[in-house]
């Protein structure tokens, strides 16, 4: 009953009209994407606008040459592979305006040739069809080495020195072009795959393989959108349009690893595999019969309540107001309104299940709903006398959204707590044995057990953890060639500086950024040579900088979440490396200093102008933008949200929640950057999913807030509770975890860290050389520098005892030097005898199949190596 009571007092959330509550629910759906007219709006700028008739200019141009009409709907299917074959070659002259004239021309066609149609439905259409011819002549991969070109032309020292001061518009049209034909390719293809078209369906898995597979200079497409994200940061090249960088990126990325539906698939894959159960609850499809609940109280809110003028009709309206406030519940009912009209169109039960009607009693301790929404005979929500009494009452659900889980850890300890308290002595590695324990102990196992959750990481850790133990007698498993272990390989030995640009470029365009000389210029694709004269135009082009800033975080914030979801699918080790270096990269104040702000504001800015996004800025007749002609307000749309805003914070979110799950040291961050208020401001936001990934945030670290903190904040507590899943013996509330002992956090980040070291030297050797030679510079560790690393070279004492010894090495520093030490050059074992504690690492990466040539200096003394290194030294294998 109590359960019950609880939980729905909170489902049952009503929306207040009178100003507590920010308006109705978000009908927002998160998916992988948006709309695809939106996805190809947002491609261009508002700044672009003359460039649409530099491209029928170049169209009709090359007509005129072929001796053709200007009419690309009138000439048969022969006639245009025959034209884009011819445009082709053309890409190939040296002369870089013909080059360029050809190339324009191609993005005309890719656009849909909008200057011969009259609606947008046509236009998409003719994109549709052009596409097939594009990508079939080969037009992708030209795009491909034209890109090429432009990057190494473009990073030339002289030509950065002249672009460095003064960057416009102008300096990048070039490689805009070219990188708006490979986005319309790639993101038609992959809306095609979505709706599973038959006429693409070849072209999709073509295009699929040709993304995960390395390009002709031995590089995969998505490494080289990384190197020219790298490369801006470090202002070796600030005119490359970053907004069409990181969007083609996001949308190589998507096609070639797959999106949510295919990770959810993959995963019941890998679990069955492995002996697991498939997922049975999918974290979309619960948050969507979840009801968001009303935010936490305001000062302001509270100075109205003591308003009795205000207060005396509030009181009549039975309404809860904040976050989870549980109102007296022997307030008097309103006659006629015990029973509300059927909310089976207002999101259902949490967890998507109904179990019927209300039990005896029962409905007398929840309150009815009504969506205003849609009410529409009582438009004031008022209490109503004339219910008809054959309406159902609310269904009634009494069970918590998520089915609870426990770890076998926590089993572990549970017994182990039992064991000392009942019987005075515990059991090492004894996960079974109850001799001796109370009856009540064996059923909280037995309840233990059967809500025990056993996770892919788990998995691949435990067989980590076998193979350091046991190296040459463990076999370790053939390695996959799935894309995302093919992306791993690629980015590992740059992924520091590939991470610290993805996190430059978010924190450039964060609303939160204060402007600096130093800063990177993420505008240069948006500012024109001449800027506005007019009040008009200086209003078009701040809207069109804050558009701008919004779908770069949309698309960086939306790669990195990809990145991770795929790294701990695919090893958990591999999600663990690029989790580190994001946090030692500053991710989590970023993240953090993003949602410092207004966030209702931010999720409902309407930073669009209609009339000038593609293709209404081209098709039909267009009106005279001037003056007040045009409305870029809230005024536009039906929906009181932007679509993009919301995406970006619930990615940004769910990348926070990655980086810290039962990460203790990183669960202190958020303490010691006082998240705490940051947080709750964005229960603001009236939806369900963005909710639950703040109150999980929020769960994390209410351990650590002290006593104070959760009295003050009992209806938070109460929301955690009612919505984010339940760990059986996870004392959350009150602050009793053992594990949180701040002395063990630093060796925490060290063991993980050299854990993931260890998985990387024996799996890539050459790979993890690289990224420590380059990439994994002191530069990249952040705020770590301090950090208390692992030094993984063996040392053999005088008994034959392996030990690693602990000191203070730079987190970022990672193979290079570790490499050395164990005497290998250019990814070989050099002459220098291994020892026991290096075959953890290179027992299973192919050496001892390789024929190693001994040098005569020890051919001559291997005598005197076996009588004093063999015979005379003791091994204590049981200390090993």
């Amino acid at each position: 009953m109590m359960l019950s009571t609880i939980n729905n007092s909170f489902e049952q959330d009503t929306h207040d009209v009178d100003g507590n509550c920010d308006g109705p629910d978000l009908d927002f759906v998160y998916a992988d994407v948006d709309s695809y007219q939106n996805e190809i709006a947002e491609l261009y700028s508002y700044t672009e606008f003359s460039e649409f008739q530099q491209n029928v200019k170049a169209f009709e141009d090359q007509m005129e040459m072929y001796d053709l009409p200007p009419n690309w709907q009138k000439l048969d299917a022969t006639a245009q592979r025959g034209i884009v074959m011819k445009l082709m070659n053309q890409l190939e002259v040296s002369n870089r305006q013909f080059r360029m004239q050809a190339a324009r021309c191609i993005l005309y066609l890719a656009q849909g040739c909008w200057a011969e149609v009259q609606s947008d439905e046509e236009q998409y259409q003719n994109t549709r069809d052009n596409v097939i011819v594009l990508y079939d002549q080969g037009v992708f991969t030209s795009f491909i080495d034209l890109l090429n070109m432009e990057i190494e032309s473009a990073c030339s020292p002289d030509i950065v020195a002249v672009k460095i001061t003064n960057v416009t518009l102008a300096d990048s049209a070039d490689l805009r072009v070219i990188l708006s034909v490979l986005y319309i390719i790639t993101e038609t293809i992959r809306d095609e795959k979505e709706k599973s078209s038959e006429d693409y369906k070849m072209i999709a898995e073509s295009f699929i393989q040709e993304i995960n597979s390395p390009l002709s200079d031995g590089e995969l497409l998505a490494v080289k959108l990384l190197g020219m994200i790298t490369r801006f940061c470090s202002g070796a090249a600030p005119h490359f349009p970053m907004k069409k960088v990181v969007l083609l990126l996001w949308k190589v990325s998507l096609l070639g690893l797959g999106g949510m539906e295919i990770l959810k698939n993959i995963k019941n894959e890998y679990r069955i595999k492995a002996g697991l159960e498939p997922i049975s609850e999918d974290t979309l499809e619960v948050t969507k019969c979840m009801r968001a609940s009303s935010p936490p109280a305001t000062a302001n809110d509270i100075l109205d309540n003591q308003n009795p003028k205000r207060n005396a009709f509030r009181r009549s309206l039975m309404k809860q107001r904040f976050l989870d406030e549980q109102e007296q519940m022997d307030i008097e009912l309103t006659p006629g309104n015990e029973s509300a009209p059927n909310n089976s169109n207002n999101g259902g039960s949490m967890g998507g299940t109904n179990n019927g009607g209300p039990n005896s009693g029962d409905d007398d301790y929840y309150r009815p709903f009504e969506d205003p929404s849609t009410t529409t005979a009582n438009p004031n929500n008022l209490p109503s006398y004339n219910t008809p009494p054959n309406i159902q009452p609310p269904q009634i659900t009494t069970r918590l959204p998520w089915t609870p889980k426990v770890r076998q850890k926590d089993i572990d300890q549970f017994l182990d707590i039992s064991r000392n308290k009942f019987i005075g002595y515990s059991l090492i590695d004894d996960h079974e044995s109850l001799a001796g324990l109370p009856q009540p102990i064996h059923e909280g196992v037995e309840t233990l057990r059967r809500h025990m959750y056993v996770s892919l990481a788990d998995i691949q850790i435990k067989k980590e953890e076998e193979i350091a133990r046991n190296p040459i007698s463990t076999q370790e498993d053939e390695i996959p060639a799935t894309s995302a272990e093919i992306l791993y390989q690629a980015v590992l030995p740059n992924l520091p500086q590939y991470m610290i640009a993805l996190l430059k470029v978010l924190l450039a365009a964060s609303p939160t950024s204060k402007s600096k000389t130093e800063s990177i210029n993420i505008m240069a694709d948006v500012l024109p040579k001449k800027m506005p004269l007019t009040a008009t135009q200086s209003t078009k082009l701040t809207v069109d900088m804050g558009r701008h800033k919004e779908v770069i975080v949309k698309a960086v914030s939306a790669i990195i979440l990809l990145y991770l979801k795929h790294f701990k699918l695919n090893h958990v080790y591999q999600f663990e490396f690029m989790s580190q270096h994001l946090v030692f990269a500053n991710c989590i104040p970023l993240v953090l200093k993003f949602f410092n702000q207004n966030i209702t504001e931010y999720v409902s800015m309407k930073n669009t102008i209609p009339l000038l996004d593609f293709p209404s800025c081209v098709i039909g007749e267009q009106p005279d933008i001037s003056g007040e002609s045009y409305v870029y307000s809230g005024e536009v749309t039906d929906k009181p949200y932007s679509w993009r805003n919301v995406f970006s914070c619930i990615n940004l979110l769910r990348i926070l929640n990655k980086l810290i799950k039962w990460k203790h040291s990183r669960v202190m961050m958020l303490v010691v950057f006082k998240s705490a208020p940051i947080l709750k401001k964005t229960l603001k936001v009236r939806h369900a999913m963005m909710q639950l990934y703040v109150l999980k945030l929020l769960k994390m670290q209410t351990k650590y807030l002290g006593r104070q903190w959760r009295k003050s904040n009992m209806k938070t507590m109460s929301a955690i509770y009612a919505k984010v899943r339940h760990r059986l013996n996870d004392d959350w509330a009150f602050g009793n975890d053992l594990e949180s002992r701040p002395w063990d956090f630093q060796a925490e980040e060290c063991t993980l860290r050299a854990c993931v070291d260890r998985f990387n030297l024996r799996r890539y050797p050459e790979a993890t050389q690289k990224c420590g030679s380059g990439g994994n510079n002191t530069n990249s560790a952040g705020n770590a520098d301090n950090t208390t690393g692992v030094n993984m070279g063996g040392n053999v004492d005088g008994n034959g005892t392996g030990s690693f010894g602990t000191g203070s090495a730079n987190p970022g520093s990672g193979g290079a030097g570790q490499l050395h030490e164990y005497g290998i050059e250019g990814g070989f074992p050099s002459d220098e005898i291994l020892t026991h504690s290096d075959f953890a690492f290179f027992g299973h990466s192919g050496w001892w199949d390789r024929k190693i040539e001994l040098t005569d200096y020890f051919k001559a003394n291997y005598s005197i190596w076996l009588e004093e290194e063999v015979y005379k030294n003791q091994t204590n294998w049981d200390a090993l």
